[in-house]
């Protein structure tokens, strides 16, 4: 069985819950800060899984396929999303089957954490863009203290998908790329924090530009 096989309504009971809606407000929107969509691009979401951050994406007009290894994500993100804007495809980010060139622009969000090779993994990002176009990968932060307490978990349950991750910093995501990137993080507030203190704790963080939020976002132009 695929890693997150048995995920689609986990993934998406926890994105409902109080603090869950505020991170994936938080992601969503420094996602769509950092990657150009205009309506009619065309974009590949490698590693969309269920969906959740494919949806933003076409709501300002893109037109994506969706890649993951995993059949049931890609079921729930094909029952979400729009058939007319949106083509659900198994396969293999570090082996991915488009011809060079094929995309506008490329996104992954919180897929390359479980991915040992994440070069080979930017490197195909990289060669399905055109020229001009955008490479944007969102991961889980080293930095940031969401990591520590995934791995702490994760070491005690032989059954937690994050036993297989490779966190990053900032630094080691955008060194993976063959270009000079911006890099930003998000998500400054831990899990315990009350979802009315959030937002304050959140500001702070952006506007002091801090490197430690648990969502690290890099955005890359292809020469």
């Amino acid at each position: 069985m695929k890693l997150f096989d048995a995920w689609p309504k986990r993934y998406a009971a926890w994105f409902r819950t109080p603090i869950g809606r505020l991170v994936y407000e938080v992601e969503s929107n420094l996602v769509l800060e950092m990657l150009r969509v205009e309506p009619g691009t065309h974009l590949l979401d490698a590693g969309c899984g269920s969906g959740l951050f494919t949806e933003p994406l076409v709501a300002r007009g893109a037109r994506v396929i969706g890649l993951d290894t995993s059949l049931p994500m890609l079921v729930a993100a094909r029952d979400t999303l729009d058939a007319r804007v949106f083509l659900p495809l198994a396969g293999d980010i570090g082996a991915l089957p488009f011809a060079d060139d094929s995309f506008d622009g490329c996104v992954s969000i919180t897929a390359l954490e479980f991915i040992a090779d994440g070069r080979q993994a930017i490197d195909e990002l990289f060669r399905v863009t055109r020229s001009g176009g955008q490479v944007l990968v969102a991961t889980l932060n080293r930095l940031g203290p969401w990591a520590s307490r995934r791995e702490t978990t994760a070491s005690k349950n032989p059954g937690s998908v994050f036993r297989h991750a490779h966190f990053r910093t900032p630094d080691e995501l955008a060194a993976l790329a063959p270009v000079t990137g911006v890099v930003r993080s998000a998500v400054h507030f831990a899990r315990e924090t009350p979802p009315d203190e959030a937002p304050a704790i959140e500001r702070d963080g952006a506007s002091r530009g801090l490197p430690t939020g648990a969502f690290v976002v890099a955005s890359w132009r292809k020469p």
